[in-house]
């Protein structure tokens, strides 16, 4: 509060009044610049996500704990596709589309597993920074989808951890142009997911060998492991294509049915994202014929476990999927 004495004159009530109006000015030029810093730091935390980290979006799972690994503490990664999801029927909704335009970095399979969600994440491209995982794994190495109801090549190169490794160092790559301020630790990081990866793909080699040679018969749901089957040594057969979007008649059914009596495979597995209905229907139909078929466990194939368990990783998954094969056929 200001006290102003008027018996001090007119000259010095005028001179207090000029003091007072230079000091309220100066307050509102503060308020001014401090207004557009605030402004600014909004617009900042905008592009690179909460507390200054890049925002990050990927599309499954397995490629979001990618990401997390790698980027570590310098990433905000959101992920579109949750635990049980199908990402060969998945529609983008308008949330997804505002979690890809908020995002600085795109990460996705590629190969066509996403289905119409390609053409959108082509289209952001343009304005930012777009990856397919799968883009640097050499074209010879990949599997044909034609013959089995799919795309050009298979999607589901994760289940061989060598080619995963190949989608890591992509998201290493990226990363680091997107955040060359944190190059050297995307790299240090990256580095030792990729250890953890390749003694990864040599517990799987060990572990499957448990399995006695003839029974190395992996029967699912989708041909979506077919990669592994190649990598580790067991054939693989899926009741529909290396797309869930391919429909499956009585024929495949009957087929894979006889298959199972005449070559007395004792166990068959489900999938977290694709109903278990029709192997429950060969099953049924091999006990018609006088053999026992039961369910061996349940595979997670297209989509991770639920998030903070032991399934909701990457590696963790893969971990999961090896010891029940080899515990419901060794």
């Amino acid at each position: 509060m200001w006290t102003i004495f008027l018996g001090e004159g007119k000259g010095t009530v005028e001179l207090l009044m000029v003091k007072m109006r230079s000091i309220q000015r100066g307050f509102i030029t503060l308020a001014a610049l401090a207004l557009v810093v605030v402004l600014a730091a909004c617009s900042s935390d905008a592009e690179t996500g909460s507390g200054g980290k890049l925002q990050v979006t990927a599309t499954t799972g397995m490629i979001a704990d990618v990401a997390r690994e790698v980027g570590g503490a310098y990433v905000d990664v959101t992920g579109l596709m949750g635990p049980g999801v199908d990402p060969h029927l998945y529609k983008a909704s308008q949330g997804d589309i505002r979690k890809l335009e908020q995002a600085k970095v795109i990460f996705y399979n590629g190969l066509h597993l996403e289905g119409k969600m390609t053409d959108i994440l082509e289209k952001m491209s343009s304005s930012k920074l777009v990856t397919a995982v799968t883009e640097t794994i050499p074209v010879e190495e990949l599997h044909s989808g034609k013959d089995t109801g799919g795309t050009e090549y298979d999607p589901h190169v994760w289940f061989n951890v060598s080619h995963w490794m190949h989608a890591a160092e992509a998201v290493r790559d990226t990363l680091v142009e997107a955040d060359p301020d944190h190059a050297e630790e995307y790299k240090a990081q990256a580095e030792a997911y990729l250890a953890k990866l390749e003694d990864l793909d040599t517990e799987v080699r060990e572990k499957i060998l448990e399995i006695p040679e003839a029974s190395r018969v992996l029967v699912t749901a989708h041909d979506a492991f077919g990669y592994f089957g190649q990598a580790y040594g067991m054939k693989v057969m899926g009741l529909q294509g290396i797309s869930t979007a391919a429909e499956y008649g009585a024929k495949d059914v009957s087929e894979l049915r006889d298959y199972l009596v005449d070559n007395q495979i004792k166990a068959v597995f489900v999938e977290s994202s694709v109903p278990a209905k029709a192997m429950e229907a060969i099953i049924a139909g091999a006990a018609q014929k006088g053999h026992t078929v039961s369910i061996g466990g349940e595979l997670f194939s297209d989509a991770m476990g639920a998030e903070g368990t032991e399934e909701g990783t990457y590696i963790g998954m893969i971990r999961h999927n090896v010891e029940t094969i080899v515990e419901a056929l060794k």
